[in-house]
């Protein structure tokens, strides 16, 4: 589903910002990305999502290779992703179910079949009685949700969440968490950047952690190295 092989990037005034990044990510996998502010971990979900091009190496999202993707290649890789931000990036004059219908009318999906795919997210998220509301009218964690629900209504095969709880209290941190991993446990794959270090260490997902741009932790190497030692 996801493979970095040998990827550095660099930005114009010098800074490195990966060094030599090598991993792989499997169907049906839920891995957080963790690491300091500046350690690589957003440049990583750029990369996945083409935001960016890596400077070197090769990076490979559900079949495109992201370092030879043409301009008019990106919508149909990302018709692939579902992405969610820490700052929800919901449009403010548009309701709950206007925002998920809003992301398939800029797709082209069939007018007809619209109302029944928001409706559907909607009831995934749990908020089926809030597809009228304004951002504005809702919390937080609903706001969240929201913009999980748009990132699913195209049936991604890949789930990209940048700091997802990062604006939340406790208890909203906890449900939108449980969305994820619920999603994760459908068959999506789930690739979580976060600071959270309570949410890392209350489950047995896979844990990449990044320090200055490197990868210096892998649990799916380290631990299975350990264990081949022991």
């Amino acid at each position: 589903m996801i493979r970095f092989s040998h990827v550095y990037k660099s930005y114009p005034n010098g800074a490195l910002a990966l060094k030599d990044i090598s991993f792989r990510v499997g169907k049906g996998e839920f891995v957080f990305l963790t690491g300091h502010s500046g350690a690589g971990k957003s440049t990583i979900l750029k990369l996945l999502f083409a935001e960016q091009k890596p400077t070197s190496g090769e990076v490979r999202v559900s079949g495109y290779n992201v370092s030879a993707l043409r301009v008019d290649e990106v919508p149909k890789l990302r018709r692939r992703l579902g992405i969610v931000f820490q700052d929800f990036r919901l449009l403010e004059d548009r309701t709950a179910g206007e925002n998920i219908a809003f992301a398939l009318e800029v797709i082209g999906a069939r007018r007809d079949t619209i109302a029944a795919r928001v409706t559907r997210v909607l009831t995934q998220v749990g908020l089926s009685a809030k597809s009228r509301a304004y951002p504005r009218e809702l919390s937080g964690g609903e706001q969240q949700r929201v913009a999980i629900a748009r990132a699913l209504v195209n049936d991604p095969a890949i789930l990209v969440a940048d700091e997802p709880t990062g604006n939340l209290d406790e208890r909203a941190t906890r449900g939108v968490f449980q969305l994820l991993r619920d999603i994760n446990t459908g068959g999506t794959v789930v690739v979580m950047a976060t600071h959270d270090l309570d949410l890392v260490r209350q489950t047995p997902y896979r844990t990449i952690e990044l320090r200055d741009g490197s990868v210096v932790y892998d649990t799916a190497v380290d631990e299975t190295e350990a264990t081949e030692v022991s």
